[in-house]
């Protein structure tokens, strides 16, 4: 067997000009946000109602942490994918667009990690009101290595099997 056989080609470079590379990176980087925002979103409103329920009052103290900084995760997340938007409404017509792609890049980034922190906190909460604090904790756990395993470690090694570099 060829292990060369399956191995893909990167594919060649566009025939754009910086100008529409960044149209179309701007374009993606959108694209990306209006699908993550919802999540988050829904995610935050679920959080937001809780404290309303009556079994939240009989919550375990630990759980209650769990919740606290689960509420203040998908308040980061929010402002972190909706922050590139805004800044394209401030700075729209500036020709900043390379600042206004490499900030929200960077906005979204921050806004992916605090959505996975929090949906790992979401789950440790929702076990353990369930099944107990400490399985809760387990699960918890477990949701955040599933994450930095889908979301960090599975793209860096398809990445770098490649032969290229990570980031650039």
């Amino acid at each position: 067997m060829d292990p060369d056989r399956d191995r893909v080609t990167p594919a060649p470079e566009r025939n754009e000009t910086a100008a529409e590379r960044l149209d179309r990176n701007w374009a993606e980087l959108l694209q990306e946000l209006r699908v993550t925002e919802t999540g988050i979103q829904l995610l935050t409103g679920f959080l937001l109602i809780l404290p309303f329920q009556s079994r939240f009052a009989d919550l375990d103290p630990v759980l209650v942490g769990v919740f606290l900084a689960a509420v203040l995760l998908a308040v980061l997340a929010t402002a972190l994918v909706l922050a590139p938007v805004t800044a394209h409404r401030l700075l729209f017509r500036r020709h900043d667009k390379d600042l206004l792609v490499d900030m929200g890049s960077a906005m979204a980034k921050a806004g992916l990690v605090c959505l996975g922190l929090t949906v790992g906190l979401v789950a440790t909460l929702v076990v353990g009101m369930v099944a107990g604090r400490t399985t809760g904790l387990v699960v918890g756990g477990v949701t955040l290595l599933v994450f930095l395993g889908l979301w960090l470690w599975l793209p860096l090694t398809l990445v770098r099997r490649r032969g290229q570099r990570p980031y650039s």
